[in-house]
C-alpha cells in the first residue's frame, strides 16, 4: 500500500501504533487516540497524531482512503468494570467513525474484531464455526461484525473484521505502559528478566495461538490491499501452554524463575485458542512469518543487552 491517506483509530495504542508507523514509510496516516490505553510516544515522526474519541463529532476522516479501526476497551476485564462506556466506544465509536469515513468517501474499511468468541478450543477453528457472547467484550465486538454487514449490504462498502489471535511483541515495542493488560509474552518476559516469578492462573497449562504483531500488521494490511468483505482470523495455526512460554522465556534469558501458580479470579476464561486462518491465506496469500521461538527471542533481546 502507498500513496495513500490513511486514518487509524486507537492509533497510538500497541496495534495501532506499529501498524501506523508501518504505514507512514509509503502513506499520509493520521492515527486517532483518546490515550485511555494508547501513547503518542509509540508513534514515529511520520505519523500524524490527533487526540481525539472515535465517539467525537469531528474526527479527520476528510480524504481518507482506508479507515482502520482499531480503537477498542481491549480486553475482557476492562469491559466487565466498565460496561456502558466499553459499549459505547467498542460498538457506537465504531459505527460514528465508519458513517464519517463513508460521508467523505471512504469505501474501504479493516476493523478488529476477536478471537476469544470462539471459546476454548484445542483444535483449528475457522470462521465458520458457530460462536456466541459470553462476555461484554465479545457482544461488543460481535455487534461490530454485524454493522460491517449493515454497511456493506447497505452502502456497498468493503469490511474486513479481523479476529486476531494473542497478538505479542515486548515492552520494547508498544506496550510498557499498558501494564496489567499487556500481552503475557511481555510481561512474563520483563517479571522473569528482573527476577520475579509471573503469575499464572491455574496449572499453566492454558494454549494460546501466540502471534507477532509484524505478522498481524502484514495481515490488516492486506485486508485492504484486497479490499476483504467479512471476517478473517488471523493467527499462526500454532499453540503453546504458558508453561512451554515460560520456559520459552527462561532458555533465551539464560535464567531458572519458576511461575507462581494462582487461582483463576474470572468467572469467564478462554483456556485453548487456535487459528485456522486458511480463509486468510487463500484470500490474499497471507502466511506467518515470525516463529514463537523468533518472536520470544525478540521480545528477550533487549534484556540481553
Amino acid at each position: 500500500m502507498e500513496d495513500q491517506r490513511i486514518l487509524v483509530t486507537g492509533g497510538a495504542g500497541f496495534i495501532g501504533s506499529n501498524l501506523a508507523n508501518h504505514l507512514a514509510e509509503r502513506n499520509d496516516v493520521v492515527a486517532v487516540d483518546d490515550l485511555h490505553l494508547g501513547t503518542p510516544e509509540n508513534l514515529d515522526d511520520g505519523v500524524e497524531f490527533v487526540d481525539a474519541s472515535v465517539l467525537d463529532d469531528d474526527l479527520p476522516t476528510e480524504g481518507v482512503d482506508v479507515l482502520f479501526h482499531l480503537a477498542a476497551y481491549s480486553s475482557y476485564t476492562m469491559a466487565e468494570e466498565h460496561k456502558r462506556e466499553a459499549t459505547r466506544v467498542n460498538v457506537e465509536g465504531f459505527v460514528n467513525a465508519v458513517e464519517q469515513a463513508r460521508e467523505d468517501g471512504c469505501e474501504t474499511v479493516v476493523y478488529a474484531s476477536t478471537s476469544s468468541i470462539y471459546g476454548s478450543r484445542t483444535e483449528p477453528s475457522p470462521e465458520d464455526l458457530p460462536v456466541e457472547a459470553r462476555t461484554c467484550y465479545e457482544a461488543s465486538k460481535l455487534a461490530r461484525e454485524k454493522y460491517g454487514e449493515y454497511f456493506h449490504h447497505h452502502y456497498e462498502m468493503t469490511l474486513a473484521g479481523l479476529r486476531f489471535f494473542s497478538v505479542y511483541q515486548g515492552y520494547g515495542g508498544a506496550e510498557e505502559h499498558k501494564g496489567e493488560y499487556a500481552n503475557t509474552v511481555a510481561q512474563f518476559a520483563e517479571k522473569i528478566a528482573n527476577g520475579e516469578r509471573p503469575k499464572v492462573f491455574g496449572d499453566g497449562s492454558q494454549t494460546r495461538d501466540f502471534t507477532h504483531v509484524g505478522d498481524i500488521v502484514r495481515g490488516i494490511e492486506l485486508a485492504a490491499e484486497h479490499e476483504l468483505q467479512g471476517v478473517y482470523n488471523l493467527g499462526t495455526g500454532e499453540s503453546y501452554t504458558f508453561n512451554t512460554m515460560i520456559e520459552m522465556i527462561n532458555d533465551v534469558l539464560g535464567t531458572d524463575v519458576d511461575p507462581e501458580y494462582v487461582e483463576n479470579p474470572l468467572d469467564v476464561y478462554v483456556h485453548d485458542t487456535m487459528a485456522d486462518s486458511t480463509k486468510m491465506r487463500e484470500a490474499t496469500g497471507w502466511e506467518p512469518e515470525i516463529s514463537f521461538e523468533e518472536g520470544v527471542a525478540r521480545v528477550c533481546e533487549p534484556y540481553l543487552e
